[in-house]
């Protein structure tokens, strides 16, 4: 009963899991529409329509450019008889740039004018020109060929052209051609369309203070650039992964328990070993390993260690002595001054710990902590006398570790010694009994208070 219980709990998780990726799916298509319908809208004040540097957060954006070469004539606008030249002509050339991932499907821009203007010619679009507060407005769907017999709008005639009149506050409105040879729209992401206007402006007037820009535009955005779509399909992954997985459940449950069992034998191979070492050994011993142990995990811990590598580091820490099982106790808890001959039978537990631990084959290089923990970073320990960085790093830790509880316990030879007596020989002894970096990490720990 049980079984189908669970089956059936089975079944609803998989059909909700597939409508929620379906819903998902469906507000993706729904918000890809609503954002392809909206009209988006940016104003280009004088200054900002002529910057140079056009990186300033704008979806789209237009910059103008003026080109070097330039002519110009004279204007008798009241028949005065003015032959001096008044009035140069200027090619402005207006960059409507896409700075998205997404296709601009349609824009138009309106130009606003602050000064008397003349307008020769432009391309690549059509432009509906408003003069005199919009009392008059004319489409002209190419100036190149503007014949002002066939429009309404005020013109001039200067030495045979025909110029469209623009006065102070009149503006035109520029709707890109869609045509094949001069085909504005689409913008694709990342690239600019260029259209140009030929304007004659007042000599003297200065044209970047002449004109600004309010641009309208809409985006063409696909299904597969809205997140909620890839949010669907990931969904829509998972569940089918997670439908495999759950078919293929019952073959994978025996190897999974075999590996449990397995990681199971590691951790009481482990505790079984030292708890033999704690039978053999004072309780001082016993109780210096788990310290050690504590803070060497710790310090990997800050060091970037994680997870399974974290409690393999903590029992390599935890066996680091197993070598004074075959110290005599007369020489290990000796308070006087050790003879040469007694040091050096301290020293050899570290020789004797890496070889007790290399049968240690369900832990990796459990017996790197017990032979390196003694080497020095300058090169000055024992047994080897490795150096820097040839010393493990989980000896390295150790090192720094062991060291720091030596410090802070009772011996039988000494009190522990205050924490800033602590900190003062950690300090000293980096780069040359610890290597500076774990000893630093030390120092931040004791410091804080993050040992006890």
């Amino acid at each position: 009963m049980r079984k189908k219980n669970n089956k059936k709990l089975d079944v609803l998780i998989f059909v909700g899991a597939f409508a929620i990726a379906l819903l998902i799916l469906i507000s993706g298509i729904v918000k890809t529409n609503i954002y392809n319908s909206t009209r988006h809208a940016s104003v280009f004040s004088e200054k900002e329509l002529f910057a140079e540097d056009n990186k300033d957060g704008y979806d789209v954006r237009v910059t103008a450019g003026v080109r070097d070469s330039t002519w110009s004539k004279a204007f008798d606008l009241n028949n005065e008889g003015i032959e001096e030249h008044n009035y140069q002509a200027y090619t402005v050339d207006f960059y409507v740039k896409n700075n998205t991932k997404d296709e601009v499907k349609d824009f138009s821009f309106k130009l606003n004018f602050h000064d008397n203007t003349f307008l020769l010619s432009a391309w690549n679009g059509s432009v509906e020109i408003h003069q005199d507060a919009d009392s008059i407005v004319d489409m002209i769907s190419d100036l190149r060929e503007f014949d002002p017999g066939a429009h309404v709008v005020r013109t001039f005639t200067a030495d045979g052209e025909n110029l469209v009149y623009m006065k102070t506050g009149d503006y035109l409105n520029y709707v890109p051609s869609t045509s094949v040879n001069a085909m504005e729209v689409p913008i694709e992401p990342g690239e600019a369309t260029v259209p140009g206007i030929i304007m004659y402006f007042p000599i003297g007037d200065t044209i970047e203070n002449a004109m600004s820009v309010e641009l309208e535009y809409y985006f063409h955005r696909t299904l597969f650039r809205e997140p909620l779509f890839w949010v669907a399909l990931i969904i829509a992954a998972i569940w089918l992964i997670a439908l495999v997985i759950y078919i293929i459940t019952s073959i994978q449950i025996k190897k999974y328990k075999e590996r449990h069992e397995r990681d199971n034998e590691i951790i009481n191979e482990s505790m079984e070993t030292f708890i033999g070492f704690i039978d053999a050994k004072d309780p001082y011993t016993n109780g210096h390993s788990i310290r050690v142990a504590k803070y060497t995990r710790i310090l990997a811990e800050k060091l970037g260690y994680k997870g399974e590598e974290l409690e393999r580091i903590y029992y390599v820490a935890l066996l680091h002595d197993c070598g004074k099982i075959g110290v005599p106790d007369n020489i290990l808890g000796k308070p006087d001054r050790l003879t040469d001959e007694e040091f050096e039978v301290i020293k050899s537990h570290t020789v004797r710990g890496g070889e007790i631990m290399s049968h240690f084959k369900s832990l990796e290089n459990a017996g790197e902590g017990a032979l390196y923990h003694h080497e020095r970073y300058d090169g000055k320990g024992y047994p080897e006398g490795k150096a820097g960085e040839d010393i493990p790093f989980i000896a390295r830790i150790i090192c720094v570790a062991d060291s720091y509880d030596a410090m802070n316990t009772n011996r039988v030879y000494r009190d522990k010694l205050s924490k800033e007596h602590i900190l003062e020989e950690i300090e000293r002894c980096k780069g040359k009994q610890f290597d500076p970096k774990i000893a630093d990490v030390m120092i931040t720990l004791i410091k804080n208070d993050e040992l006890e």
